[in-house]
């Protein structure tokens, strides 16, 4: 490869793979669709990945590569290592339960609650409702295996009015064409979400290709005169900034194009919109630059990995180790065959009796099978050849590379459940070797906090525009994806250092709550638990009072200690004596 054909980019680890040279070639057997016209060239190599890393999810791997000309592929034995690899890394990534949470929420059950505590539990509350609603634990595990696998997932949001609520939905990443006006900016102004839709011969219907594009710009003053009555000079004033006006705002359009109407040269972003068919809504309003009454894209791409300077896409978990995967998948061919000769070894004879087939008069071929004689001479003999060492050396092969995967992944031989248990120590040395495995999710995690800051911003944004009921004009509040730890944790050691740290006073009740939460313990609400630990505080010292109260006694002193009681009583009843007389007891 001349170094003028050497490319680095994102997708340069699959440099190695010959199929990589068939994206956007026409006739191309392994990539048929990345040759329709539409396609933009700068994207080949992305769908190409993409289709790439699916086909090792699904153990397809040697199909794609025989597709591309390698026709031994056929042979290739995949046993579902790369599938567990990703699973694995998503159940760390995902941990045992995720929830929103609104910064200050947590304060509001206090006896002095914090300015806006209040509003932030109550905003808290209407979000895990619409997460409910939503099933949005369902739709994160959904993009975020394609994130883990494919290194990208796009998340996309819209206002329904039947529902009074903004519905969620998840798209395949090789449905994603954003456009970036400037490179440093990480919110693209125009997005396009583009598949291709086959023929029904049945339905009457042609190949044909839908687009949907989010795109902001000026608001169009007639439009905004039928909105809001009057004149669009000074812009519009949007619910989350009340004091400001703006003249952005995001069109919708959805269309489709017939794919023998388009042209070579009318790619994705320059299709003819006189041959468009524009889709349609519910309610009779066609979907051509449609104001959608907001100032922002509803669309969220979440990376797998932290992307580089200059770049936007992120990286799968599979993508440094797929050439191991390669050689594992060799190896596990070459032991295939190395058991079947094992299991049925190659027999040499000498002098042996053929018996001979009645109807040919040929020597009929001996079979290896349980219950075989074989009739030999005085000088016969049988050797049989054994292949179990070289099985052996490929087993113990299979074993160290399993170990490259799991130290060059970063999901460990301990995460991946592999590491025997009589090896480890003690528990300081399963947390050492947990530490690539926590610097993984760690990283992984930290690329998806913004993203999902924004999409629950976006929310709380779209139910603003919407005029739902309870949500009010006033800045968004911020609100994060709370991830439940990814490893198991002490709880006795938690819980030995939450009761210390909270009896000596360094913990407040609140603060101890939410570590016994992280921790793994069954609290469904840090907030009603607060309330229910110091109510059922408040019963206790009632009761202790009360029977304070009936020891003493009816009629007895209720404020301080009755005379002659308490500390120094004995000693104040004692005789004193003076130097040189006695003094009487009682004076």
């Amino acid at each position: 490869m001349g170094l003028r054909q050497l490319v680095i980019d994102a997708w340069s680890w699959l440099n190695y793979k010959p199929v990589m040279a068939e994206a956007g070639r026409p006739g191309s057997r392994a990539f048929p669709e990345l040759a329709k016209t539409w396609v933009p060239p700068h994207e080949l190599r992305r769908l190409a990945a993409y289709k790439v890393l699916a086909s090792y999810d699904n153990n397809q791997a040697g199909q794609l590569a025989a597709a591309g000309g390698d026709a031994s592929a056929l042979e290739r034995r995949e046993l579902g290592d790369a599938a567990n690899l990703v699973d694995t890394a998503l159940g760390y990534l995902l941990g045992s339960e995720q929830k929103v949470t609104v910064e200050g929420a947590e304060h509001a059950d206090e006896e002095t609650p914090t300015p806006g505590a209040a509003e932030a539990a109550a905003v808290q509350d209407r979000l895990r409702k619409w997460a409910d609603k939503e099933l949005l634990t369902f739709r994160v595990q959904q993009a975020e295996r394609a994130a883990v696998l494919l290194g990208d997932s796009v998340m996309v949001l819209a206002w329904n009015p039947q529902k009074q609520r903004p519905t969620l939905r998840v798209y395949d990443p090789g449905f994603f064409f954003p456009q970036w006006d400037d490179e440093d900016d990480d919110f693209p102004t125009r997005v396009h979400l583009a598949w291709e839709l086959p023929a029904d011969d049945e339905a009457g219907l042609k190949a044909r290709v839908r687009r949907v594009t989010y795109e902001l710009g000026p608001i169009n003053e007639l439009d905004e005169q039928q909105v809001d009555g009057g004149a669009a000079a000074g812009g519009r004033t949007y619910p989350w900034e009340p004091g400001r006006t703006s003249n952005v705002t995001c069109y919708l359009t959805d269309a489709e194009w017939l794919l023998e109407d388009l042209k070579n040269g009318e790619m994705l972003d320059q299709l003819p919109m006189d041959k468009a068919s524009f889709r349609v809504r519910p309610d009779g309003t066609e979907l051509d630059r449609l104001d959608l009454m907001i100032d922002f894209v509803p669309v969220v791409h979440i990376a797998n990995t932290i992307p580089d300077g200059g770049e936007h896409w992120g990286r799968s978990v599979l993508a440094r180790v797929l050439q191991a995967l390669d050689e594992l998948a060799a190896t596990d061919s070459d032991s295939s065959a190395a058991s079947a000769t094992t299991g049925t070894p190659i027999i040499g004879l000498a002098g042996a009796r053929l018996p001979v087939d009645r109807a040919t008069g040929k020597p009929q071929e001996l079979q290896v099978k349980a219950g075989a004689v074989w009739q030999l001479g005085e000088t016969g003999r049988m050797d049989a050849l054994d292949t179990s060492p070289q099985l052996a050396e490929l087993r113990a092969r299979v074993d160290h590379l399993l170990e490259r995967i799991a130290s060059n992944s970063r999901v460990t031989a301990a995460g991946l459940g592999t590491l025997d248990a009589t090896e480890v120590p003690s528990g300081y040395a399963l947390k050492l070797a947990l530490g690539p495995l926590d610097a993984l999710i760690g990283m992984m995690r930290l690329a998806r906090e913004h993203k999902y800051r924004v999409l629950f911003k976006m929310v709380q944004r779209l139910y603003q525009a919407g005029r739902a009921e309870g949500w009010t004009a006033g800045e968004t509040l911020p609100a994060r994806l709370a991830w439940a730890p990814h490893t198991p944790t002490d709880r006795a050691a938690v819980l030995e250092e939450v009761v210390t740290a909270y009896g000596a006073g360094v913990l407040s009740l609140e603060t101890a709550v939410q570590m016994l939460l992280e921790a793994g313990y069954p609290i469904k609400d840090a907030s009603q638990e607060v309330e229910r630990i110091r109510a059922k505080v408040e019963q206790e010292a009632a009761v202790r009072m009360a029977e304070a109260a009936a020891r003493r006694g009816p009629g007895e002193d209720q404020v301080g200690p009755r005379e002659g009681s308490g500390p120094g009583a004995a000693e104040a009843k004692r005789p004193v004596e003076r130097e040189g007389e006695p003094v009487a007891a009682g004076r």
